[in-house]
């Protein structure tokens, strides 16, 4: 709890405390940049899937180009804390240990998201698209509009705070939507935290067989994405925001090893 109450003490939003500073926390956004982030617009063609209103990172919606926001470095274990609201209705989420990302091909009629990924991965090329879907794969802190979003509505392991797909937070504590919540991810090892303001709501293992289930349920169509996340070949990778084509905003971003 001491730890919880220093971290949220800074004076200022996106800036560190003496005693964070001191405590090795690191800060991943200053507020006004992009420093720290790959920036989108700086590729080839240029991304508008992100931009920075009022002191934070902000996902367009539905942008041209759907894509997640990394950072420039990566991590193995770590204490991570973010600040995030949701549009109303809207999904987000952060993704951890990513072991790939990649640009999914158009979808066909009818065709299911894991089938074309299936068919991405079979004809893999590194071309920067003018538009489309960036797909990350990786473990994801859910962050949803639980009272309005259908995917939360529809399944207790897609609502805010849950390690999606994998485990169902184990109380709603999550603020409605248009509200700042607060947020923590604690990795070490394959052992994992989520907290949502102040409430550890997930307590598991990455490769938990429990918490495997959903991930081979969803992706058994794909066995090199399930292969990816059950052994993850990645240990030290970036951290990712996402754009779900539904506006969320972010700060206070820090991070310690």
């Amino acid at each position: 709890m001491a730890l919880l109450m220093s971290v949220g003490a800074s004076s200022a939003p996106n800036t560190l405390s003496p005693e964070e500073k001191s405590a090795g926390w690191i800060l991943l956004f200053d507020g006004k940049s992009m420093k720290g982030w790959v920036d989108p617009h700086k590729k080839t063609p240029p991304g508008d899937a992100w931009s920075i209103e009022d002191g934070c990172l902000k996902a367009t919606s539905k942008p041209r180009i759907r894509e997640d926001l990394f950072t420039t470095r990566t991590f193995r274990d770590f204490e991570l804390v973010f600040d995030w609201r949701i549009s109303p209705a809207g999904n987000s989420g952060v993704k951890y240990r990513i072991q790939d990302h990649f640009f999914v091909l158009p979808r066909e009629p009818k065709e299911k998201f894991e089938a074309s990924v299936q068919r991405t991965l079979q004809h893999r090329t590194k071309r920067r698209p003018g538009e489309g879907e960036d797909y990350v794969v990786g473990f994801e802190y859910q962050l949803t509009d639980d009272q309005a979003n259908p995917d939360a509505r529809g399944n207790p392991k897609h609502t805010a705070g849950a390690l999606y797909d994998m485990v169902a937070p184990a109380t709603a504590a999550a603020h409605p939507a248009g509200d700042f919540n607060h947020s923590r991810i604690l990795l070490r090892g394959n052992h994992v935290e989520h907290w949502l303001n102040g409430v550890k709501v997930v307590d598991s293992s990455l490769d938990a067989s429990d918490a495997m289930a959903g991930i081979e349920k969803r992706w058994s169509i794909v066995p090199v994405v399930y292969g990816m996340l059950l052994k993850q070949p990645k240990k030290d990778c970036p951290i990712s925001l996402q754009n779900h084509g539904d506006e969320a905003w972010f700060r206070d971003i820090k991070v310690r090893r």
